[in-house]
């Protein structure tokens, strides 16, 4: 990899930083050469500060390091997509993200399964969710089985609204039913990931 400095007056290049599992873009930093080394030995991004006038590791005050995934440069050698795994939140406002992106669609399911694994290790009287951990893992599975049947049952209708519904509630449980075995989703990601792999 071939990196261009001299396209900018202060020899720094701009490294888009993506969060590698969710594609979500996560912050912008600058960055030059030795900042590029210290990324690759450490494993954890590391900008050239302009403010601070010196190289600065993401997260080495607060903990919330970038762990480095891969490192790729566009066509004309003088921008670099930075694919990272975060430890906690991006943005120094406790955010994910510096850009103020709201988690949408599939990546809202991070965020429930962190308040699903609240509910477990902090339950309290008012949660439904952790009325279901409180009752053993017999009545979350049998649960996500009442779920699945009601999910069918509405599957052979033609109301969109309902299946949807029927689907959030199976979608849901199965969640609880994960953190109940001490799983999460991206535990099964990584079994579907495997399969597909094997089949490539």
């Amino acid at each position: 990899m071939t990196i261009d400095f001299s396209k900018y007056a202060d020899g720094l290049v701009p490294a888009i930083i993506q969060d590698a599992e969710t594609a979500k873009v996560l912050m912008l930093g600058f960055m030059n050469e030795e900042a590029i080394a210290k990324t690759n030995e450490l494993k954890k991004v590391t900008f050239f500060s302009r403010t601070k006038n010196r190289l600065w590791t993401k997260g080495e005050e607060s903990g919330n390091f970038l762990l480095l995934h891969s490192i790729a440069i566009d066509c004309d050698n003088d921008t670099l997509l930075i694919k990272a795994n975060p430890v906690g939140p991006v943005c120094h406002t406790g955010a994910d993200t510096c850009f103020n992106e709201k988690n949408k669609g599939i990546h809202f399911l991070s965020d429930l399964e962190e308040v699903i694994k609240d509910r477990k290790n902090n339950p309290t009287d008012q949660s439904y969710t952790a009325s279901l951990f409180k009752k053993g893992i017999n009545k979350v599975a049998q649960k996500v089985g009442e779920e699945a049947v009601e999910l069918v049952i509405e599957a052979k209708d033609d109301n969109a609204h309902l299946f949807k519904e029927e689907a959030a509630d199976l979608l849901f449980h199965y969640l609880i039913l994960l953190q109940a075995k001490g799983f999460c989703l991206e535990d099964v990601v990584d079994v579907l990931k495997g399969r597909h792999a094997a089949k490539s």
